[in-house]
Protein backbone atom coordinates (compact mmCIF):
# COMPACT_ATOMS: atom_id res chain seq x y z
CA UNK A 1 0.00 0.00 0.00
CA UNK A 2 1.13 3.53 -0.78
CA UNK A 3 0.45 6.60 1.35
CA UNK A 4 -0.95 9.71 -0.31
CA UNK A 5 -1.35 13.01 1.52
CA UNK A 6 -3.16 16.08 0.25
CA UNK A 7 -2.99 19.65 1.43
CA UNK A 8 -6.44 21.19 1.05
CA UNK A 9 -6.54 24.93 0.46
CA UNK A 10 -5.13 25.92 -2.90
CA UNK A 11 -4.37 22.27 -3.59
CA UNK A 12 -7.61 20.29 -3.76
CA UNK A 13 -9.76 23.41 -3.88
CA UNK A 14 -8.98 26.66 -5.74
CA UNK A 15 -9.28 28.86 -2.69
CA UNK A 16 -8.66 29.01 1.04
CA UNK A 17 -11.49 27.52 3.07
CA UNK A 18 -10.44 29.21 6.31
CA UNK A 19 -10.30 32.68 4.77
CA UNK A 20 -13.51 32.01 2.83
CA UNK A 21 -15.33 30.91 5.99
CA UNK A 22 -14.32 34.19 7.60
CA UNK A 23 -15.66 36.11 4.62
CA UNK A 24 -18.85 34.07 4.88
CA UNK A 25 -19.22 35.14 8.51
CA UNK A 26 -19.26 38.72 7.24
CA UNK A 27 -21.70 37.92 4.45
CA UNK A 28 -24.27 36.39 6.83
CA UNK A 29 -23.92 39.26 9.27
CA UNK A 30 -22.18 37.42 12.09
CA UNK A 31 -18.96 39.44 11.81
CA UNK A 32 -18.62 43.20 11.76
CA UNK A 33 -18.09 44.08 8.14
CA UNK A 34 -15.05 45.89 6.82
CA UNK A 35 -12.91 45.99 9.97
CA UNK A 36 -13.26 42.27 10.61
CA UNK A 37 -12.69 41.43 6.96
CA UNK A 38 -9.55 43.56 6.89
CA UNK A 39 -8.09 41.63 9.81
CA UNK A 40 -9.07 38.34 8.19
CA UNK A 41 -7.30 39.46 5.02
CA UNK A 42 -4.17 40.39 7.00
CA UNK A 43 -4.01 36.98 8.64
CA UNK A 44 -4.31 35.38 5.19
CA UNK A 45 -1.50 37.56 3.87
CA UNK A 46 0.63 36.52 6.84
CA UNK A 47 -0.06 32.87 6.06
CA UNK A 48 0.96 33.31 2.44
CA UNK A 49 4.15 35.02 3.58
CA UNK A 50 4.95 32.20 6.01
CA UNK A 51 4.70 34.35 9.15
CA UNK A 52 1.23 33.48 10.47
CA UNK A 53 0.80 33.43 14.25
CA UNK A 54 -1.51 30.44 14.30
CA UNK A 55 -2.64 30.78 17.91
CA UNK A 56 -3.75 34.38 17.34
CA UNK A 57 -5.46 33.44 14.13
CA UNK A 58 -7.39 30.51 15.63
CA UNK A 59 -8.67 32.71 18.47
CA UNK A 60 -9.76 35.35 15.95
CA UNK A 61 -11.17 33.05 13.27
CA UNK A 62 -13.30 30.97 15.62
CA UNK A 63 -14.53 33.83 17.81
CA UNK A 64 -17.60 34.70 15.76
CA UNK A 65 -19.11 31.25 15.30
CA UNK A 66 -18.14 29.80 18.68
CA UNK A 67 -20.03 32.66 20.35
CA UNK A 68 -23.21 31.18 18.83
CA UNK A 69 -25.08 28.04 19.88
CA UNK A 70 -23.41 25.05 18.24
CA UNK A 71 -26.51 24.11 16.25
CA UNK A 72 -26.52 27.58 14.67
CA UNK A 73 -22.82 27.29 13.83
CA UNK A 74 -23.38 23.88 12.24
CA UNK A 75 -26.27 25.24 10.17
CA UNK A 76 -24.06 28.10 8.99
CA UNK A 77 -21.38 25.59 8.05
CA UNK A 78 -23.91 23.65 5.95
CA UNK A 79 -24.76 26.86 4.08
CA UNK A 80 -21.05 27.57 3.61
CA UNK A 81 -20.56 24.12 2.11
CA UNK A 82 -23.48 24.53 -0.28
CA UNK A 83 -22.90 28.13 -1.30
CA UNK A 84 -19.12 28.54 -1.18
CA UNK A 85 -17.33 25.18 -1.12
CA UNK A 86 -19.47 23.15 -3.53
CA UNK A 87 -18.51 25.34 -6.52
CA UNK A 88 -14.84 24.78 -5.61
CA UNK A 89 -15.07 20.98 -5.88
CA UNK A 90 -13.58 20.70 -9.34
CA UNK A 91 -13.70 17.48 -11.40
CA UNK A 92 -9.91 17.50 -11.86
CA UNK A 93 -9.33 17.36 -8.10
CA UNK A 94 -12.05 14.78 -7.55
CA UNK A 95 -10.51 12.61 -10.26
CA UNK A 96 -7.04 12.91 -8.71
CA UNK A 97 -8.36 11.70 -5.36
CA UNK A 98 -10.29 8.90 -7.02
CA UNK A 99 -7.19 7.74 -8.90
CA UNK A 100 -5.36 7.21 -5.62
CA UNK A 101 -8.40 5.60 -4.02
CA UNK A 102 -8.73 3.18 -6.93
CA UNK A 103 -5.03 2.31 -6.54
CA UNK A 104 -5.72 1.26 -2.94
CA UNK A 105 -3.64 4.03 -1.35
CA UNK A 106 -4.10 5.13 2.24
CA UNK A 107 -5.28 8.75 1.92
CA UNK A 108 -5.45 11.73 4.25
CA UNK A 109 -6.06 15.43 3.98
CA UNK A 110 -3.38 17.27 5.96
CA UNK A 111 -4.37 20.88 6.44
CA UNK A 112 -3.53 23.88 8.60
CA UNK A 113 -7.20 24.87 8.58
CA UNK A 114 -9.19 23.85 11.62
CA UNK A 115 -11.26 20.68 11.84
CA UNK A 116 -14.60 22.50 12.17
CA UNK A 117 -14.26 24.08 8.73
CA UNK A 118 -12.56 21.20 6.94
CA UNK A 119 -14.32 18.04 8.16
CA UNK A 120 -17.22 18.30 5.68
CA UNK A 121 -14.84 19.25 2.85
CA UNK A 122 -12.71 16.13 3.31
CA UNK A 123 -15.94 14.11 3.45
CA UNK A 124 -17.11 15.70 0.19
CA UNK A 125 -13.98 14.32 -1.49
CA UNK A 126 -14.68 10.90 0.02
CA UNK A 127 -11.47 11.04 2.08
CA UNK A 128 -11.95 9.30 5.40
CA UNK A 129 -8.91 10.59 7.23
CA UNK A 130 -8.52 14.27 8.11
CA UNK A 131 -5.49 15.73 9.86
CA UNK A 132 -6.48 19.30 10.66
CA UNK A 133 -5.89 21.80 13.44
CA UNK A 134 -7.73 20.38 16.44
CA UNK A 135 -9.79 22.85 18.44
CA UNK A 136 -9.76 22.69 22.22
CA UNK A 137 -13.07 22.26 24.05
CA UNK A 138 -13.92 22.90 27.67
CA UNK A 139 -15.66 20.47 30.04
CA UNK A 140 -19.05 21.41 28.61
CA UNK A 141 -17.91 20.74 25.04
CA UNK A 142 -17.68 24.41 24.05
CA UNK A 143 -14.90 25.51 21.74
CA UNK A 144 -12.38 27.69 23.62
CA UNK A 145 -10.54 29.39 20.76
CA UNK A 146 -7.30 27.52 21.52
CA UNK A 147 -5.43 24.83 19.62
CA UNK A 148 -5.53 21.30 21.03
CA UNK A 149 -2.13 19.64 20.78
CA UNK A 150 0.33 20.08 17.94
CA UNK A 151 -1.15 22.11 15.08
CA UNK A 152 -0.94 20.60 11.61
CA UNK A 153 0.94 23.64 10.37
CA UNK A 154 4.38 23.77 8.75
CA UNK A 155 6.65 21.20 10.50
CA UNK A 156 3.74 20.27 12.76
CA UNK A 157 2.24 18.42 9.80
CA UNK A 158 5.03 15.84 10.07
CA UNK A 159 4.32 15.28 13.76
CA UNK A 160 0.59 14.96 13.21
CA UNK A 161 0.98 12.53 10.28
CA UNK A 162 3.26 10.31 12.35
CA UNK A 163 0.80 10.43 15.28
CA UNK A 164 -2.06 9.51 12.95
CA UNK A 165 -0.16 6.60 11.45
CA UNK A 166 0.76 5.32 14.90
CA UNK A 167 -2.92 5.43 15.83
CA UNK A 168 -3.59 3.14 12.87
CA UNK A 169 -0.81 0.80 13.91
CA UNK A 170 1.24 1.87 10.89
CA UNK A 171 4.68 3.42 10.38
CA UNK A 172 5.98 5.82 7.77
CA UNK A 173 8.75 3.49 6.67
CA UNK A 174 6.44 0.61 5.75
CA UNK A 175 5.07 2.47 2.72
CA UNK A 176 6.89 1.98 -0.57
CA UNK A 177 5.74 5.34 -1.86
CA UNK A 178 4.65 8.42 0.11
CA UNK A 179 3.18 11.24 -1.98
CA UNK A 180 2.24 14.72 -0.84
CA UNK A 181 0.39 17.26 -2.96
CA UNK A 182 0.68 20.89 -1.88
CA UNK A 183 0.62 24.41 -3.26
CA UNK A 184 2.49 26.23 -0.49
CA UNK A 185 6.00 26.79 0.82
CA UNK A 186 4.49 26.47 4.30
CA UNK A 187 4.47 22.75 3.53
CA UNK A 188 8.16 22.45 2.63
CA UNK A 189 8.98 20.44 5.79
CA UNK A 190 6.60 17.65 4.74
CA UNK A 191 7.34 17.99 1.03
CA UNK A 192 11.03 17.52 1.81
CA UNK A 193 10.64 14.16 3.54
CA UNK A 194 8.14 12.33 1.31
CA UNK A 195 9.38 10.16 -1.53
CA UNK A 196 7.10 11.82 -4.10
CA UNK A 197 6.43 15.54 -3.54
CA UNK A 198 4.08 17.16 -6.05
CA UNK A 199 3.87 20.95 -6.28
CA UNK A 200 0.17 21.34 -7.02
CA UNK A 201 -1.14 24.68 -8.30
CA UNK A 202 2.02 26.04 -6.68
CA UNK A 203 2.62 29.57 -5.57
CA UNK A 204 5.43 31.23 -7.55
CA UNK A 205 7.84 30.59 -4.66
CA UNK A 206 7.02 26.89 -4.52
CA UNK A 207 7.10 26.60 -8.30
CA UNK A 208 10.67 27.95 -8.30
CA UNK A 209 11.72 25.48 -5.61
CA UNK A 210 10.03 22.60 -7.43
CA UNK A 211 11.80 23.48 -10.66
CA UNK A 212 15.16 23.62 -8.89
CA UNK A 213 14.64 20.28 -7.15
CA UNK A 214 13.07 18.49 -10.09
CA UNK A 215 9.70 17.98 -8.41
CA UNK A 216 6.69 17.48 -10.68
CA UNK A 217 4.35 20.44 -11.00
CA UNK A 218 0.64 19.75 -11.36
CA UNK A 219 -1.89 22.39 -12.37
CA UNK A 220 -5.33 21.09 -11.44
CA UNK A 221 -7.21 24.26 -12.16
CA UNK A 222 -5.53 25.61 -15.28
Amino acid sequence: MNLTLFDLDGTLIPGDSDHAFGAFMVDIGWADGAAWQARNDQFYADYQAGRLNLDEYIEFATAVWRARPLDEALTARERFMAEVVAPMLKPSAVELVRKHQDAGDLLAVVTATNEFVTAPIAAAFGIEHLIAVRLQRDGAGRYTGHVDGVPSFQAGKITRVREWLAGLGRQWDEFERVSFYSDSTNDLPLLDIVSHPVATNPTPALADIAATRGWPILQLFA
